[in-house]
């Protein structure tokens, strides 16, 4: 897809997100929308996937680390095709296959994760696997910003430099805030940038907001370079509804019948611009 193709899909996908979240009446509402932009981009545009080959030995790797996240994944895998809309509308039921985090259970997830910190471990050796086996897959995990606080992040840092995985690319969330508030509080992370640099990691910053700029980080890309890849997403949490947008509160939580109406009218009403301009 290109860029302005992207842009509506994202939104269609935050639609249903909001969907998702109301009718399961859980969710982790902020930080979904917030990395809704990039898994729009990687699903949609960067991997090496195929709904109909869900196991293609060569077919690129996401782990979505911060697996709390997971209805922005449910809402991607749907309209990606790998999940069924009857199934994701199961989730928050009982029997339902979903869970609160990925699980290996529903097509198109590769790790159970969610236990913070984890994902990139388990990316460093998904990219050292495919370097030792000469696969041509690549391997994407999403962190989030709150996540950084966890010493086993910054192990798989180090031997993801030492192996020289250039075929590896972490991406940081960095939406600002986690769920006891300011991530610069709780536990200050700058300067991210300095800091993965220093690890040996090939550093891009981008604005998670703009999918013309995530689309322009995510191709620009060198896999051969010999260093593995941080990009750090500039991101809003809640983004796309305005009154979740930088507001702690909404970490997580469900919106009330109003709110529900309301975010759903400000999103349909971009989606009809976005048709209107792309006629």
């Amino acid at each position: 897809m290109q860029t302005k193709e992207l842009e509506l899909q994202s939104e269609k996908n935050r639609k249903r997100l909001i969907e998702i979240i109301y009718n399961a009446k859980a969710g982790h509402t902020g930080g979904d929308l917030s990395c809704l932009n990039v898994l729009t981009a990687l699903y949609f545009r960067t991997l090496n996937i195929t709904p109909k080959q869900p196991k293609a030995p060569d077919r690129d790797r996401f782990i979505l680390s911060k697996g709390h996240c997971v209805e922005a994944l449910y809402a991607t895998l749907e309209a990606r095709g790998f999940i069924s809309q009857k199934l994701v509308n199961t989730l928050g039921k009982y029997g339902s296959v979903l869970a609160g985090h990925p699980t290996i259970e529903v097509n198109g997830i590769e790790v159970n994760s969610g236990a913070l910190g984890h994902g990139l471990s388990i990316g460093v050796g998904m990219a050292l696997s495919a370097k030792m086996d000469h696969r041509t897959y690549r391997t994407f995990v999403l962190m989030g910003d709150g996540e950084q606080g966890e010493g086993s992040i910054y192990e798989a840092a180090m031997s993801a430099n030492q192996y020289h995985l250039d075929n590896l690319v972490a991406i940081i969330d960095r939406n600002g805030l986690q769920i006891s508030g300011s991530t610069e509080e709780v536990m200050s992370l700058e300067s991210i940038k300095e800091r993965w640099t220093a690890f040996g990691w090939d550093v891009k910053e981008m604005d998670g907001d703009c999918m013309e700029d995530i689309v322009r980080t995510l191709d620009g890309i060198d896999y051969h370079n010999r260093q593995p890849h941080l990009l750090i997403a500039h991101t809003t949490k809640g983004k796309g509804v305005s009154f979740m947008e930088g507001v702690a509160k909404w970490h997580h939580g469900v919106p009330t019948e109003e709110e529900y109406a309301q975010a759903l009218s400000e999103i349909t009403e971009r989606i009809n611009q976005l048709e209107k301009e792309q006629k």
